[in-house]
């Protein structure tokens, strides 16, 4: 009995962490923040990154996305291509995909 208790909180410690997963802020590679785009989710959902840097965003659904700032700019993601913008200051925002308006992500700038 002890046991089915011990592994079903393991089961819920693990699936916190999954879902806690996707919004841990991005590591840059090579002065690239990477941010993949399937199942019509921005994994991860928030990246932090610099001024000058690099944001790519590699769509592996097979439908275009967009990242489109309300006022701001938009970057078209074409089906199973990838598409960068290069950070300016005051990047700090909010994006969605113009065509699926339930996908969300943040990027902070940091200072």
């Amino acid at each position: 009995m002890t046991k089915l208790v011990l592994d079903r909180r393991h089961f819920l410690l693990a699936g916190a962490a999954v879902t806690f997963a996707g919004i841990a802020p991005a590591k840059a590679h090579n002065g690239v923040v990477h941010v993949v785009i399937e199942n019509l989710v921005f994994t991860p959902a928030e990246i932090e990154v610099a001024v000058g840097q690099t944001i790519e965003w590699d769509n592996k659904d097979p439908f275009a996305h967009t990242a489109t700032v309300k006022g701001g700019w938009e970057v078209m993601i074409a089906p199973g291509a990838k598409a960068t913008k290069i950070v300016e200051a005051g990047d700090s925002v909010e994006y969605y995909c113009r065509f699926h308006p339930n996908m969300t992500g943040r990027i902070r700038v940091a200072g």
